[in-house]
This record gives structure tokens, C-alpha cells and sequence, in this order.
């Protein structure tokens, strides 16, 4: 997902526009469909029965409550066949659908109750005052404060002995991102900006702490959920914490800063969309939109950069706008001694990369690995996970001496969906062994990057220097060492031949079989003629009373696929779509999974599978196409499998101008397979979710309501977007909000 802090006057996010130029080919044209549908859909998942599990937390970031399975044993001698086991009684979705909303509240269904836990500003520390939300709280206290623009989330279980415990259904870690911030409500009138200058240090200072990731504790008492303000565990993670790079990239010259002069270490994440865990009971939080905040004036500091510098900074889009960075927290003068402001210049102005922050921007766009129960401990920066926009890290299924894999989308239009395969394989012992334990998995493995083919199949292409076009005589950009491809991942990607998806966003797999999900939220940039069977609508869904146009596949879809063999390490899986977002109302070439009243959405970005009900999967939006009619929302999905519908051919329409494109469409959910949960309030993003070990408690959080507040409209809040959560005149903000079920009974069943 991503904040919409950087709109142009149609409202479009410049952080989602994308920077991939790669002519890329539709596999629609290309390959012919080797296999019938009836051969492709016949062959089996192999999903290995009960030995695929699901932990994932990047996927949406829940809890990370599964087993840890042991080898297989060697055969048995034969035995009686016996009885058949009784069958498990199917999963059935037992709430009436929550209407379309504009409403400024959060809505649940009936029988629900949705209770705020934690709201930017609140105070995590002992003697750290209540939040005035008037932006006058002294700076000097926002690193004990909540963050803004809750994201990805999850739930770690805490036992009486402070360890992780999964199974934990009244105390636990809540830890989640704090993606981007809405500047607007954070100072007395808004930034102060003279001259394109932000002039106000203290104003800055407060920004740099309300990025990252909040440690907080939780518990239950009766019915009700707070979170301990003095607990030890307590922790704000920021811009400003000192961090550790691993893996390929780590202590070369891409990293070398005036910080680190050999390229060990740097300050801070930053833009932390979704997130992920470790079946060692770690946090992944994951650094998607960060190109934006460097300061790098093209035009002046592309007379000092190489051939390859300058292709790496158009592939990542660093140097947007006026050059002076999202913030324009480089603006800031003057520096302090140990530059908190000129570190977000990326310009060369030094004699040597240790002389300035030219590699600042390398520092930035990686998975990071957080050890939530060790406070003290230092994050690390996984490099071999790759440089990109990194919007998730959903761990795969567990399996004892086999290896652990990662699924990763990369947040842009025309981006791609990776994975990472680790080395080693899992050894339940390491169970509790904190960022050692991250060091011996995610360190070394092959990094891979789909493509879907035309005929329902895919291959993961690997992202490795001498191979699948990876060269330093490669056109697009000349490859030198194992760092250089991690860094520029993208370029890896492009080189590879990877297919150009719709904004790929979260992914999550399915404990049932082991199917992953990836959301591919819109994609302004697809056309008629650019479409292909994984991407194939190319549409017009006319928006509000003057009916805008809004063209592309402006609502999303989501596409689901099965590695081959059920084994995460494999090198093929096959694919289907299994939802695409639409109105009801639309067409039958656009709403293509027949969607109603009760379950139509728009825009799908978060997206997790329960730990304590598998198969029960969880979706939210982060929508601007279809508020005309509703705010953002969360719907409840009991999916399938892939190839559980059909092959279809639609047509796509631009004006007078149509084209086919073949496409596989899953099985039609229906209400009872799909409906809406919630609905949030004015001008947010529904995104983040975890839940208690016994799935009793829904942590969902409420990020940016009212984000459409003009800044002219700060000294009056009668015309701010929203109040919530306070109401009143308050100035919204971003929260978390836990959902029971009145009857403590499972949400959602």
C-alpha cells in the first residue's frame, strides 16, 4: 500500500507511477499454450498434506502461530487401510455483510464491537504525557510515541516466562509499521516551508521519529484489550536508529557513507509499508516507497555520476519533483555535526563516498529484520532479499529440513513479484534464536522473480550474476559483482525478462495448500494493447457524478498461483486469478468474478490468511477509484484453489477500439464465499492486521482518515476530511483498532 502523500492535481500517487521503461514482453503474444486447460488444472499440487504450513505476517502481517513439522519418516511396512477420518465440518462466514459507507466511523457487523487501541501519539514510555494532537507536543518526545500511518502488524503471544508463545491469547507483542506521515496534522499550522525550505528543525526532528516500527505490549483483562505504557518491551524504531547491513551488499563500496565509511551500517528504515516474520519469531518490516524522501537535483549532479549511477537512479525513481525530496528534509539548515539533515542529500559533494551520503539512497529499500523481544538489539538490513519497493515478505510454508522461502511484491505500477529461497534449511532449534538465527537463513539463497506465461503457467527466474541475461554486457545496465544485482534488483529483473504486473502488493499463502495470493491493487499505466492473461482487463470505471475517467485496470485483481510439487523452492508454478475488483454494477468483461452489493470492492492491498481458522483469508483496499460511493473497507474470503473456475476470453474497450484478451478467472466467490467486514472512515486506508493466538481478538489498523484536508483548512476544523477516532473538532488520526466478537466467539464465523 501506499500513504497518498504525494498526489499530482488527478489525485494519482507519483510514488505508484512507476519507473520500469523495459519493454518487457506480453507472454500473451509470445507463448503459445502448450498445455490444454483440462492437462494444466489436472495436475495436482502435491501439496504434501499437513507439511504445509503457513506463517505468514508480510502477507498482512498476523501472528505467527504454527507448528514446526519434522521430517518425514522413513516408510512403514504396510498396514490396514483404516476407517476414513471424519471430515471437518466446511468453514461458513456468519455475519450480515456491512453496507457501502461514507460515514466518518468505523463500521462492523452487528453481533461486533471495534474498540481503538492505539492512536498516533500515544505515549509508550513512563512519564511521557497523553498526546495533545494539537501539534504543539515537545519533539523531544516522539520516540516514545506512537508512530504515524499504522501498517503491517503483527502478533507475537508472550507466556508468563517472557517468551514468544503462539499460542499467547491475552498478552502479547504488537509490533507494526509506521509507513509515511500526514504532515498537515503534526504541527501547529502544518510544515513550515519558505521558499521550498523547511525551516523549523524541531518540526523535522518530530517527522524523522513518526516513521518506523512500534514494540508495543498488549493484554486482556475481561473483555477488554489495552497496551501497557511502561512495559519493558516497549520500543520505537525510527529514522534515527542505528542499523547493520547482511548479506551480498554489505560492507562494499555501494554503502560506504560519510556514516559508515565501510559500508557496515546506517541509520534508520523508512516508508514501511507491509511486513513479514521468521519462524524464529521475528519481525520483517519492509521499506517500500523511499525513493522519494532524497534530495538529488538531476540536473546538477548527473554531471558527477557514472553511466550505471544515473540508470540506477531513474530504474528507482530518486530525484522526483523538484529534487528536493519528499520532505525537503534535506533542506534543513544548518546541519547538525553528525548531519541528521544532509544525510538525506544524496548528491555528490564530498571528494569520496565517505565524504557525503552519494550512496544514501543504496542504505534504503531492503527487508529489515526486527528482534521484538530483545529491545536492545540492533535491526539488520537483509540484502540478499533484494533492493525494490519492497511491500511484504510472506514466509512460506515451514518444514523441517527443507529450506524457508519468502514472497515479496514490489509496490509500483508495472512492477514484479519475487521470492527468496534460503540456503539453509530449517532446523527447528534455532526456535527463539533472535537475528543470529536471521543471519544463518537469510544471508545467502537464490533470489527469484516470477513470470506468468499465457497458458496458466509460470518459471521464477533467478536473480543471479551470470545468468538469464545478468551480464555486465547487458543494455539496460552492466552488471559488475553479487551486490550490484541485489542493489539493482529491478534492473536484475528487467534483465531476466520478468512479467510487468499490476502494482503487486501484499502476498499471503493459504495454510490449506500452500497457495500464494498476491494483491495487485490498480494499474493507471495498462493499456489495451499492453495487456496479458495474468494483467488482462484494460477498462473505463467512470467515477462520481461527473463521471471522471478513470482507465487502466483501475480497481485491481488478484492472482494466486501454486509452485510446482507443493515445494516453495520450485522453479515453475501455475496461476490463476482468483478475484477481480469491480463495481457491481460494471460489465460483465470487467466484474468478472460476479461480485454484489455485499461484497464489491476496489483496489485490494492488504491481505492475510488466519492462523487460528485456515482458510479464512482477510482482504482490505486502499482505494481513490471507487470513493465516489464508499470508504475503504475489509472483507472476509473463504478462497478456493487454483483452477477452481474457468478460462475465459474477454474483451477489453478503449472507445471505439476493442481487443481480446484470454485470461483463467477462479470460481465466482458468491456472498457466501466472499463479504464485506468493515467499513472505515473518511479518507483512510484499511491495511494491517494480526490476531490473538486463540483468533479471538482482530487487530486492524485505520491509517490517514482525513488526509484530504486542505492545508488551507487547518485553522478550521469544521472542514477538516474526518475526526476520528476522537470526533468533535479533533484532528484525525492513524489507529489501531481491535474487533471481538460480543459472544467471544471466532471473528468472523
Amino acid at each position: 500500500m501506499t500513504a497518498n502523500t504525494r498526489s499530482d492535481e488527478s489525485g494519482i500517487d507519483l510514488d505508484d507511477i512507476g519507473t520500469n521503461p523495459t519493454a518487457n514482453p506480453s507472454f500473451t503474444d509470445l507463448i503459445a499454450s502448450r498445455l490444454s486447460r483440462r492437462h494444466l488444472f489436472g495436475l495436482g499440487v502435491g501439496t504434501a498434506g499437513t507439511a504445509l504450513l503457513q506463517a505468514c505476517g508480510g502477507g498482512g502481517g498476523g501472528g505467527t502461530s504454527f507448528p514446526i513439522l519434522p521430517p518425514a519418516p522413513a516408510p512403514a511396512p504396510p498396514a490396514p487401510t483404516p476407517a476414513p477420518p471424519a471430515q471437518q465440518a466446511p468453514l461458513k462466514l456468519n455475519f450480515n455483510a456491512v453496507a457501502k459507507s461514507l460515514d466518518d466511523v468505523v463500521t462492523v457487523p452487528a453481533g461486533y464491537t471495534a474498540s481503538v487501541l492505539y492512536r498516533l501519539g500515544d505515549p509508550i514510555a513512563a512519564g511521557v504525557p497523553a498526546y495533545a494532537n494539537d501539534g504543539t507536543d515537545a519533539p523531544s518526545t516522539y520516540d516514545r510515541r506512537a508512530g504515524d500511518h499504522h501498517d503491517g502488524m503483527t502478533f507475537f503471544g508472550i507466556n508468563a516466562s517472557n517468551k514468544w508463545d503462539p499460542a499467547g491469547a491475552s498478552r502479547g507483542l504488537l509490533v507494526m509499521n509506521h509507513e509515511a506521515i500526514t504532515p498537515l496534522f503534526l504541527h501547529p499550522a502544518g510544515q513550515t516551508v519558505v521558499g521550498g525550505v523547511r525551516t523549523v528543525a524541531d518540526e523535522v526532528l518530530r517527522e524523522f521519529y513518526l516513521h518506523g516500527v512500534s514494540v508495543i505490549e498488549v493484554n486482556k483483562v475481561g473483555n477488554t484489550w489495552t497496551y501497557k505504557q511502561d512495559s519493558s518491551f516497549n520500543r520505537r524504531v525510527h529514522t534515527l536508529t542505528e542499523m547493520a547491513f547482511s548479506g551480498p551488499a554489505a560492507k562494499t563500496d555501494y554503502l560506504k557513507t560519510k556514516y559508515s565509511t565501510d559500508g557496515s551500517k546506517t541509520r534508520g528504515t523508512l516508508n514501511n509499508c507491509a511486513n513479514g516474520t521468521t519462524p524464529w519469531g521475528t519481525y520483517l518490516t519492509c521499506e517500500e516507497n523511499w525513493a522519494g524522501y532524497f534530495r538529488r537535483i538531476a540536473a546538477n549532479d548527473n554531471l558527477k555520476r557514472s553511466d550505471k549511477e544515473k540508470a540506477s537512479f531513474a530504474r528507482y525513481g530518486v530525484a522526483g519533483s523538484d529534487g528536493l525530496g519528499r520532505e525537503r528534509w534535506a533542506t534543513v539548515t544548518p546541519d547538525t555535526a553528525d548531519n541528521l539533515y544532509g544525510r538525506w542529500n544524496t548528491e555528490v559533494i564530498g571528494a569520496t563516498a565517505t565524504d557525503d551520503f552519494r550512496n544514501g539512497h543504496n542504505t534504503y529499500g531492503w527487508v529489515v529484520e526486527i528482534d521484538p523481544f530483545t529491545p536492545a538489539s540492533t535491526p539488520k538490513k537483509r540484502t540478499a532479499l533484494g533492493r525494490f519497493g519492497h511491500e511484504g515478505a510472506c514466509l512460506g510454508p515451514v518444514v523441517v529440513g527443507k529450506p524457508l522461502v519468502w514472497y515479496m511484491g514490489d509496490d509500483s505500477q508495472n512492477e514484479y513479484l519475487y521470492k527468496f529461497v534460503s540456503t539453509k534449511a530449517w532446523d527447528a532449534a534455532d526456535i527463539g534464536g533472535g537475528i543470529a538465527a536471521g543471519d544463518k537463513y537469510m544471508n545467502d539463497g537464490k533470489l527469484y522473480v516470477a513470470r506468468f506465461n499465457a497458458d496458466g503457467t509460470g518459471n521464477w527466474l533467478e536473480l543471479k550474476l551470470g545468468v538469464n541475461n545478468i551480464t555486465a554486457s547487458y543494455a539496460g545496465y552492466a552488471f559488475a559483482d553479487a551486490a550490484d544485482v541485489v542493489i539493482n534488483a529491478r534492473h536484475a529483473a528487467d534483465a531476466a525478462g520478468a512479467t510487468k504486473m499490476d502494482r503487486p502488493e501484499w502476498t499471503a499463502v493459504n495454510p490449506k495448500n500452500g497457495e500464494v495470493y498476491l494483491t495487485l491493487t490498480n494499474n493507471g499505466a495498462r493499456t489495451l494493447k499492453s495487456t496479458d492473461a495474468a494483467n488482462p482487463r484494460y477498462y473505463n470505471d467512470p467515477k462520481g457524478v461527473a463521471q471522471a475517467a478513470q482507465t487502466g485496470n483501475p480497481n485491481g485483481h488478484i492472482v494466486r498461483f501454486a509452485d510446482a510439487g507443493g515445494d516453495p523452492a520450485a522453479v515453475s508454478f501455475k496461476w490463476d486469478v482468483y478475484l477481480f475488483g469491480a463495481r457491481s454494477t460494471a460489465s460483465a468483461d470487467v466484474n468478472l468474478s460476479n461480485l454484489a452489493a455485499d461484497n464489491d470492492f476496489s483496489s485490494p492491498d492488504g491481505m492475510w490468511f488466519s492462523h487460528a481458522t485456515a482458510g479464512l483469508l482477510w482482504l482490505q483496499t486502499d482505494d481513490g477509484k471507487y470513493t465516489d460511493v464508499t470508504n475503504c473497507m475489509m472483507l472476509a474470503a473463504l478462497p478456493g484453489k487454483v483452477g477452481d473456475g474457468a478460462a475465459r476470453t474477454i474483451t477489453n474497450v478503449d472507445g471505439p477500439t476493442t481487443a481480446t484478451q484470454a485470461t483463467f478467472v477462479g470460481k465466482a466467490p458468491g456472498t457466501d464465499g466472499l463479504r464485506r467486514f468493515l467499513v472505515g472512515p473518511k479518507d483512510c486506508e484499511i491495511t494491517g492486521i494480526a490476531e490473538s493466538g486463540d483468533g479471538r481478538a482482530l487487530f486492524v489498523n485505520i491509517q490517514h482518515p482525513g488526509e484530504t484536508t486542505s492545508a488551507a483548512n487547518i485553522t478550521d476544523p469544521t472542514k477538516f476530511g474526518s475526526h476520528w477516532p476522537e470526533g468533535g473538532t479533533a484532528r484525525p488520526r492513524s489507529a489501531t483498532v481491535v474487533i471481538t466478537k460480543n459472544d467471544g466467539g471466532l471473528i468472523g464465523l
